[in-house]
């Protein structure tokens, strides 16, 4: 059963939306029988890969709304992390342009470590305080993950991995996403949004059943043939 999640490392909902999707799968019996595709997304594509911004001046700048009011924003956000057993570090958080760092996604991908890389990144920029858009920072991030820092370095100065990440945004838009994080479970459901734990565990537990349950014969009279001849 395959599970695919649309994402952004800026995204504090996606990050909570992981560890509650997570705890969910530790829940069931059949989580190894599930497979997780990262998929990316950019909140702001807009953004300068240049320049930074730190949390509280992106919000002003972009919601339109004072420093005191989106504090309060963040708050709550903030609290929502505690419950998920994050610690956000919303004053250090740099906000920048995430393509890059989508490019380092899909080269984990090739090592079946886009799971780590998600999670790599998430600490980076949230709990750390790393600019996820720096060149050397996302190399030191491979390294970390066993990943060779030559092989990264040469795609994120290069165009390899443009395509993958441009695909990802593509099935996005044609999937209708607006807003992430973003679940669709075995191409059958849509689950939008940093849902709590239960709720995961039992979209997963019924999209499961119904992958893996033989077929229902609703038909009633059975008027067919088959190798040992007709019904009538």
């Amino acid at each position: 059963m395959k599970v695919e999640i649309w994402s952004d490392v800026m995204c504090p909902f996606c990050y909570i939306g992981k560890n509650n999707f997570e705890k969910a799968l530790e829940k069931l019996p059949f989580k190894d029988e599930i497979e997780v595709k990262w998929k990316s997304f950019q909140l702001d594509p807009t953004l300068n890969p240049e320049e930074t911004k730190k949390t509280f001046e992106y919000f002003k700048e972009k919601k339109g709304v004072p420093e005191a009011q989106a504090k309060q924003m963040v708050e709550q956000v903030s609290q929502m992390g505690n419950t998920a057993g994050i610690s956000f570090n919303f004053d250090k958080a740099i906000i920048t342009n995430t393509f890059s760092a989508h490019k380092l996604l899909h080269l984990a991908k090739k090592y079946k470590k886009d799971n780590e890389m998600e999670e790599a990144l998430f600490i980076a920029h949230f709990i750390e305080g790393k600019n996820v858009g720096d060149l050397n920072t996302l190399v030191d991030i491979a390294a970390s993950l066993g990943i060779n820092t030559e092989e990264a370095r040469k795609i994120l100065t290069s165009e390899e991995f443009d395509d993958e990440v441009k695909q990802d945004f593509s099935e996005a838009k044609s999937h209708g996403i607006s807003g992430v994080p973003f679940f669709i479970l075995n191409g059958k459901y849509a689950v939008s949004g940093a849902q709590p734990v239960d709720f995961f565990a039992n979209a997963l537990q019924q999209t499961y059943e119904e992958t893996v349950s033989p077929l229902k014969n609703i038909s009633g009279d059975d008027n067919s043939c088959g190798t040992d001849g007709c019904s009538i």
